[in-house]
This record gives structure tokens, C-alpha cells and sequence, in this order.
């Protein structure tokens, strides 16, 4: 009917807007190979016209390029595969079109049933000087993390992982197949504390990722761009070191399974909660409620949480006068100690962790 030529072809070209926005706006700096997939996309009608056929909240690029790499990880679109391994952009858009035309099903298939995942790496530069500072603070000996909003727990591992700051202090294993870096900035230097041995590690989330399923750990890859390829590498050792170590999934509304989660942290460790750029996701009252599961845990013992959160997200967490569209983050550290809670703003961060101020005494 006229009138349904009419809403697809308005249909095409908001998506077309859409994927033209993305490239323009974000791609090109973090990816540039789908910055350029993403422009070919948006200029084709019938690579359109397949996008459009997915459920409305699956069209958006995020799904399509990660149902996309996922073919290619599944070795069935080799002519994207070697466009991507050799970062050629132009090849590359050509080669998504043509397997996006080839292979409607699949792709759709793919992008129908997978929920996106964006459980980032690197956060451990902010997250090992923040939980060691906990334990020191707290004199724990043992540590039971517990990670809420992120999948696959990956947040759990900060202790296996080598973390070099830009001033030249090394913390964590040296040796471990997982390196990150940061740089710093201002005047105080990174506490040089270890963090004390973990014994339990715990991941909370309403839709938690078994990293040992290899499928799982397949979509996981498809949901990062391929490039640059050096962040490939480092979700490849993440993913490899939460599989030899993997934690207790519990699934469910992460503040309400919080009190589970304290339950598997032994009496004799002090279980550190950590949260990095997932708050946000809840309203206000569910971040108040996220608090107050903290205090009521803390009626039997000493609890910690530590938090990567942009400013004013964190409930009781200072803000130190920042503005909320700073551009940065606060790391936070929260103390619970029988009926005392401490509070304290221990550092500013920036690109969820490459730059780090260190601001504690």
C-alpha cells in the first residue's frame, strides 16, 4: 500500500540518521573501521531495508554491528573477517553490506535474541589502589568482592590483573597476561597497597555472562568494535583469566540480590562491592535503595563499596563541587562500620579509567 511504502521509506531514513549520527559522532574516534561501516550502512537502501525488518529496539547499530562480528567470529563471513584483520575500511564496508544482503536471516537472527553487552576492560587502574585502600582502611586481611551491573564480572578479577599509572608506579602482577595502564595526573601519587587475597568473588546482575560458555564468550567479543586491535587483546585476557577464575553468578535485580551476595563473602573477609558507570541506570530511589541494602549488610560486619560513578551518581559520595556535565568521574569509597558510615571521594577519573587523579591523603 502507499501508505506502507511511505512509513518504510520514513523509516529508512531516520535509521539512516541514526547511523550516519553514530559515525559522525562516536565511531570515528573510538573505531574508526565502523565509523566507516556505519556511513555505507546509512547510504544504502537495502542494507536499510534489512535493519529495518529486526524488532524496533534491536535495529539500533550497536546490535547490528555486534550481529555482524559475530558472523565473523563464527567464521561465516570470511570476506569481513580479512577486512577487518586488515583494518581496511573500505573493504570492510563493502564486505557488511554484502553479508548483510546475503545473510538477512542470520544476521537478524543473531540480532533478535542477543541482548547487547558492554561489559568494558581496563577499569582495574581505577578499581586496585580504591579496593586495596578499602582493605587498609577496614585492616582486612581477605576480601570478598562483590561486582553489581556488570555481566561477566570481569571488574572481579583486579587482583590478577598488572596495573602501570603513568607516573611510574607498578601495582598488582607484573607477570599477569592482563596489563592496563593510566595516566596520572595532579599531585599525589597512587597508594603503592596490594590488594589483600580475595576469596570469593561474586557477580550480580540481571543477566549475568558464564565466561567459560565459549558462546557467551563469543558475543562478548562480537560486542566490541574490531579495532584497535589491542583492545581485542585485552577483553581476549580478561575473558581468559575470569574463565580460570570465574565467580558466582547471581542473577536478579541487582539491589535486591545484594543480600544473597553477602551471604557468599566468609566471615573472616571484608566484602568489597564495586560498581563502575552502572548506576546511572537506576533512578534515584533505586540507588537510595542500593545504599541502604550497604547499611542494613553492615549490621554484622564491616562492608566496603567502591565506585566509578559520574558525579552526582553515587549516593552519598562527594562531589566536591563538580559540575555533573564535567566530563569526569568520582571514585568513591564508602566505609560501613557498624552504625558509621564514611564517605570519602578518593579520586577523579576520565575515559572510565585511562586518566586518573588520586586525591586521598
Amino acid at each position: 500500500m502507499p501508505g506502507d511504502e511511505g512509513a518504510t521509506a520514513g523509516g529508512t531514513r531516520t535509521l539512516a540518521r541514526v547511523y550516519r549520527r553514530f559515525a559522525e559522532a562516536g565511531a570515528g574516534k573510538t573505531s574508526p573501521l565502523y565509523a566507516r561501516v556505519a556511513v555505507a550502512l546509512s547510504e544504502s537502501g537495502e542494507a536499510l531495508r534489512v535493519i529495518e525488518a529486526a524488532p524496533a529496539r534491536r535495529r539500533n547499530r550497536t546490535v547490528i554491528l555486534a550481529a555482524l562480528h559475530h558472523l565473523v567470529l563464527d567464521g561465516r563471513a570470511p570476506e569481513l573477517a580479512a577486512a577487518y584483520a586488515a583494518a581496511d575500511r573500505d573493504a570492510a564496508a563493502a564486505a557488511a553490506i554484502d553479508t548483510l544482503l546475503r545473510m538477512p536471516g542470520p544476521v537478524l537472527a543473531v540480532a533478535a535474541c542477543r541482548p547487547p553487552r558492554a561489559d568494558g576492560t581496563g577499569r582495574h587502574a581505577v578499581l586496585y589502589p580504591a579496593v586495596a585502600e578499602a582493605a587498609h582502611r577496614l585492616g582486612a586481611r581477605a576480601v570478598g568482592l562483590i561486582d553489581v551491573g556488570r555481566p561477566a564480572g570481569l571488574n572481579l578479577q583486579v587482583d590478577r590483573a598488572g596495573v602501570v599509572h603513568g607516573d611510574g608506579r607498578v601495582l598488582g602482577d607484573p607477570s599477569s597476561p592482563v596489563q592496563v595502564s593510566a595516566s596520572i595526573v595532579g599531585d599525589r601519587p597512587v597508594p603503592a597497597r596490594a590488594v589483600p587475597e580475595v576469596v570469593a568473588r561474586v557477580c550480580v546482575d540481571r543477566d549475568p555472562v558464564d565466561v567459560t560458555d565459549p558462546d557467551e564468550a563469543r558475543w562478548l567479543r562480537a560486542c566490541l568494535p574490531p579495532d584497535p586491535p589491542e583492545r581485542i587483546a585485552g577483553l581476549e585476557a580478561e575473558l581468559a583469566s575470569a574463565a580460570a577464575a570465574p565467580p558466582l553468578l547471581l542473577r536478579g535485580d541487582p539491589v535486591e540480590a545484594l543480600s544473597d551476595a553477602f551471604a557468599h563473602v566468609p566471615v573472616d573477609a571484608l566484602p568489597v562491592v564495586t560498581t563502575t558507570w552502572v548506576l546511572s541506570r537506576l533512578p534515584l530511589e533505586g540507588r537510595l535503595r542500593f545504599l541502604h541494602r550497604l547499611d542494613e549488610a553492615a549490621a554484622g560486619r564491616p562492608v566496603a563499596w567502591v565506585s566509578a560513578e559520574g558525579v552526582g551518581v553515587a549516593p552519598a559520595v562527594p562531589t566536591l563541587g563538580d559540575r555533573r556535565a564535567s566530563g569526569h568521574s568520582i571514585i568513591g569509597l564508602a566505609l560501613f562500620d557498624g552504625p558509621a558510615l564514611r564517605t570519602e571521594a578518593v579520586g577523579r577519573c576520565w575515559s572510565q579509567g585511562r586518566t586518573l587523579a588520586w586525591l586521598a591523603d
